[in-house]
């Protein structure tokens, strides 16, 4: 366990940039997406048309068919999948030094854990705990002053760059979620341990992508219907999504407005 954090945050010195450090690491919004370089675009593209077939035959038909349950069933399960992803969250909101995020986060867990029942309701919200938003490590490395990289788009996983790329590996590490499912030495002292089997984490990690791809069916099409270079649409969307992300702003993306987005995010 202690050599895996150690390997990813080699890599992150290795991804930090000289010329940022001491700073608080928000990352410049002004600056366009295209200054991003691409690792290998022609690959890329092969991927993005990959997974866009897979979308069409795969993932949306799937999504459909979710959008058909009750409003309240869906509602009550994105709930908890966001729930168990604030587990993340906390992680990342400490080592960014987000403490008063941190035990916002917290305490929501709490509360939505015992009185929303799991986290299928969130009382937290009417009790003023409002969510501040999801935290990666991809973020943290962000935050911390590493560069993003060079953009590059994985099977099935979709846009990503080098920084947000070694965030994936960083996640697998930080998730509490993950680790009791993964963890023989956490499963074999539970009495149970059945019910932490690796299977459950991929349960949770699938339910919350159709949740997400249910939820932007509509702004999808869109983007695809109002696009002339779709790949470029949606590497300039990522980008600049991120760069929002981690420094906490709030203001509309440059050339994509992306209030309509349910959330932008393959961490």
């Amino acid at each position: 366990m202690i050599k895996k954090i150690l390997y990813v945050l080699a890599i992150s010195l290795l991804l930090m940039h000289p010329a940022n450090a001491g700073s608080e690491g928000s990352e410049d919004l002004s600056k366009s997406a295209s200054s991003t370089k691409e690792c290998f675009e022609g690959v890329s593209r092969a991927m993005f048309k990959l997974n866009h077939g897979l979308d069409k035959a795969i993932f949306k038909p799937i999504a459909k068919g979710y959008r058909a349950l009750p409003a309240p069933v869906r509602q009550g399960t994105g709930n908890a999948v966001d729930n168990l992803r604030s587990l993340l969250t906390i992680s990342n909101n400490v080592l960014q030094g987000e403490f008063g995020r941190a035990g916002n986060t917290a305490v929501r867990f709490g509360i939505n854990t015992t009185a929303g029942i799991l986290g299928i309701f969130d009382p937290a919200t009417k009790l003023g705990f409002e969510d501040q938003g999801k935290e990666d490590f991809g973020q943290t490395l962000g935050a911390w002053g590493a560069e993003s990289g060079c953009y590059f788009v994985l099977p099935i996983l979709g846009p990503t760059t080098v920084r947000d790329a070694v965030g994936l590996v960083g996640n697998t590490i930080l998730d509490p979620v993950y680790q009791i499912t993964h963890n023989t030495e956490i499963n074999n002292g539970v009495v149970g341990n059945s019910n932490y089997s690796e299977h459950n984490y991929y349960y949770y990690r699938g339910t919350g992508a159709v949740d997400f791809r249910a939820k932007n069916i509509e702004s999808w099409d869109s983007l695809e219907e109002n696009s002339i270079d779709l790949y470029a649409s949606l590497k300039s969307l990522y980008l600049q999504n991120r760069k929002q992300k981690i420094a906490n702003s709030k203001s509309t993306i440059e050339t994509q407005d992306d209030s309509d987005w349910e959330e932008i995010d393959t961490n």
